[in-house]
């Protein structure tokens, strides 16, 4: 299991995304299971954070599955606060692999989230209180990590997406020396080509 990390716009979804179809495992990401219960809507477009006990019930479910189906995942935004964390390093920190945080430069955060055009990415206000939320809890994630001897890499963001890609799967491949990559199917889909969070 690798974990990562990144702002909103930092490219999480995207690579996550493609390395997940690289090694043959799952993407289990954080936004896409909240955007899909729907019922938090409100909560998000004013850029506050979920509850901790329904990101973790919702979170550990959709992990609990992926392992009995079998596969090793891609964890996307998740944990994102401390609490959490230290469910995650509690219940889970035998299987983590380590975390990869993205480091984007800001301007070019609201730039690739203009053109995601995202309802939740249209209001400045709201995407600095995002950041400004995500900042106050990765110092203290990562700390928790250090404690729990959990690596943690940090890898450039910036670039086209092909080459944060070949950066993020060498950090895999030392991360989890078992990550083989995929055959790659002549006829499967096209991977995302655009900035996801």
């Amino acid at each position: 299991m690798i974990i990562l990390f990144g702002l909103a716009g930092s490219g999480k979804g995207t690579q996550g995304k493609a390395l997940s179809e690289i090694f043959g495992w799952r993407w289990v990401s954080n936004g896409e299971v909240i955007r899909q219960s729907k019922k938090f809507d409100e909560i998000i477009n004013r850029g506050e954070l979920i509850p901790d006990e329904e990101v973790i019930r919702m979170m550990n479910d959709h992990i609990r599955k992926t392992e009995l189906e079998g596969y090793d995942m891609i964890l996307d935004g998740y944990p994102r606060d401390l609490e959490q964390a230290e469910y995650v390093v509690e219940h889970m920190a035998g299987k983590i692999d380590g975390a990869i945080l993205l480091e984007v430069p800001k301007e070019e955060l609201y730039e690739r989230l203009a053109l995601r055009g995202r309802d939740d990415d249209k209001d400045r206000a709201s995407i600095e209180r995002r950041f400004e939320i995500f900042e106050q809890n990765i110092n203290s994630i990562l700390s928790l990590f250090a404690e729990h001897n959990i690596p943690v890499v940090k890898v450039d963001g910036v670039g086209s997406i092909e080459e944060v890609t070949e950066r993020l799967k060498k950090v895999v491949k030392e991360l989890n020396p078992n990550a083989i990559e995929q055959e790659k199917d002549v006829n499967g889909g096209e991977i995302e080509k655009s900035y996801g969070e």
